[in-house]
């Protein structure tokens, strides 16, 4: 019969892949789009066109100290064009090893 000190780390491992899994899959999903027969009034946004999909060419990590603004002018991006690459981005969070799109189109 297993120790109970193997259940645990067998339990921590199991979870630990999950997590990585999901963080994975999270960071590759940039839009998803439905497709249902009836559409919602658009409504008015600062980010992009809902039915605009990103096309990230080039990501960079955040280190210790960054900010949207220092990356954003890192890579010459003006804060409209940072935030249109970025959706969902909220700079007053950023953590260390996060991924930020600094060259990317939308379509």
């Amino acid at each position: 019969m297993a120790k109970p000190n193997d259940r645990v780390l067998s339990f921590l491992i199991i979870f630990s892949l999950l997590l990585y899994i999901t963080l994975v899959e999270s960071k590759f999903t940039i839009h998803e789009s439905s497709s249902s027969s009836s559409s919602p009034s658009p409504s008015p946004s600062l980010g992009p066109d809902p039915a605009s999909e990103i096309s990230c060419l080039k990501v960079v990590n955040v280190k210790n100290g960054d900010t949207c603004f220092d990356v954003s002018k890192t890579f010459g991006l003006g804060s409209d064009v940072f935030s249109a690459i970025n959706p969902n981005l909220n700079c007053t969070a950023l953590f260390v090893g996060q991924w930020l799109c600094v060259d990317g189109t939308l379509s």
